[in-house]
């Protein structure tokens, strides 16, 4: 469920006509919505509820500042996968104790740099890594709270770019090998052991893979308690998927990810944490667009419009499937036509969706990508020399823009001309 419905012909954001925002904002634009932020939030918590545990928003999925200090009002914790995360995090007034530091690449500064900050734990994913920060923490006199990540070797059914659990995957420590990374672990001075990771994956559509993942996990635990470790945590990671095809697409719910959950790994008396970003942000945002041009086309027509590749690379990057409506709700009766929807930039890559049936639309209209809440925004460039776009945040009857369109002249100002250049 979202905030972004049709009224009296025109799609709304919550209470604010998305046309109104345009016409003040320009487009393209992200618009996000406050009240499905948090409904979304809540269907997470209250999935979990009779279980201790904790939510960490995935900021990798939107990290504008705006969305963070709404979820933060509701409680959640942060997982970071980059030193920059961690200071947007710190910024948005999460405690460092709500932040869980996630990644494969975590470097010596990001260790020094979180250790000086505070941590609720690292989500360490190597040996290598584990030495490291044993060293770093160990030069402050501080004792870093590690969970291991585990790589379970189980296909999560998602599409190779954002499936992480397998034994090829580049994250985590195999499953084998696990009981020796956590003796190793626990030898090195500055760390504490506190718990286990797992990921595997984006986009999960089945429950079948997390059950096996968590089992697993759940076997781990008694193994290495049966060691010695003090397993309190488990960090289960995320990844549940959102519907991007609304007429055909039905993920599993919170809920029953939750039961999941109490089957499998509620008997350890663990406090469980989760990492969510997608199915918060995902639905919680649109990218607007207008069309520029009706191209007509041998056997088929063009529809472009001024957003592009640049702005939103799903499509580019996973072949992903976004739902596109236009935000003049069409009447009834009106048969849709197939279109080719496509940016402005050059590059045949260029392209969100073939053989689209869309109503007629003409230039100067506008048009709405569902579901673009999260891995939009965050993963925009300027290629081409084309500004970022601005975001904007809907709560009610308002709505402010949370990150500026910069000009050609603030984008210009970011290069610097070498010394023996200048006249």
């Amino acid at each position: 469920m979202d905030h972004f419905i049709y009224n009296n012909g025109v799609l709304h954001a919550e209470d604010v006509s998305v046309k109104e925002i345009a016409a003040k904002v320009g487009t393209p634009f992200y618009l996000y919505s406050t009240a499905t932020l948090q409904r979304h939030y809540t269907v997470f918590d209250e999935a979990l509820d009779g279980l201790e545990h904790k939510i960490f928003y995935a900021m990798k999925a939107n990290d504008n500042m705006a969305v963070l200090r709404v979820l933060a009002g509701m409680g959640a914790g942060m997982d970071v996968v980059s030193g920059g995360e961690y200071a947007k995090a710190r910024a948005a007034g999460v405690a460092g104790d709500m932040i869980v530091f996630s990644g494969v690449g975590k470097t010596e500064a990001e260790m020094w740099q979180v250790l000086n900050g505070g941590i609720r734990q690292f989500n360490v994913e190597s040996e290598p890594e584990l030495r490291l920060l044993s060293k770093v923490a160990s030069a402050q006199g501080k004792v870093a709270p590690i969970t291991l990540r585990v790589n379970p070797d189980v296909d999560a059914k998602t599409h190779a770019k954002i499936a992480t659990g397998r034994s090829e995957n580049k994250f985590g420590i195999p499953m084998a090998k696990a009981r020796e990374a956590y003796a190793e672990a626990a030898s090195l001075p500055g760390l504490e052991v506190v718990g286990i990771d797992v990921h595997i994956g984006s986009q999960l559509t089945d429950l079948a893979p997390y059950r096996l993942a968590f089992s697993k996990v759940a076997e781990l635990a008694e193994a290495l308690r049966a060691d010695g470790h003090d397993i309190r945590r488990l960090d289960l990671g995320g990844g549940l998927g959102i519907p991007y095809q609304r007429s055909n697409e039905a993920p599993p719910l919170p809920v029953e990810y939750g039961q999941v959950i109490r089957e499998t790994v509620g008997h350890l008396g663990c406090e469980i944490e989760i990492e969510p970003g997608r199915l918060i942000a995902g639905n919680a945002g649109l990218l607007v667009s207008s069309v520029i041009y009706l191209k007509q086309g041998e056997g088929r027509n063009f529809l472009i419009i001024d957003a592009a590749m640049n702005d939103l690379i799903r499509p580019a990057m996973y072949e992903a499937h976004h739902d596109i409506i236009a935000v003049e709700e069409p009447e009834i009766g009106v048969e849709p036509a197939p279109v080719d929807i496509v940016g402005p930039i050059c590059e045949s890559g260029d392209t969100f969706s073939k053989s689209r049936l869309m109503p007629p639309l003409k230039s100067g209209d506008l048009v709405a990508f569902r579901s673009a809440g999260a891995y939009g925004a965050v993963m925009a460039s300027e290629y081409n020399a084309r500004p970022l776009i601005p975001e904007v945040l809907v709560q009610g009857d308002q709505f402010a823009v949370v990150r500026p369109r910069p000009t050609y002249e603030e984008m210009i100002s970011r290069d610097t001309i070498p010394h023996w250049m200048e006249s």
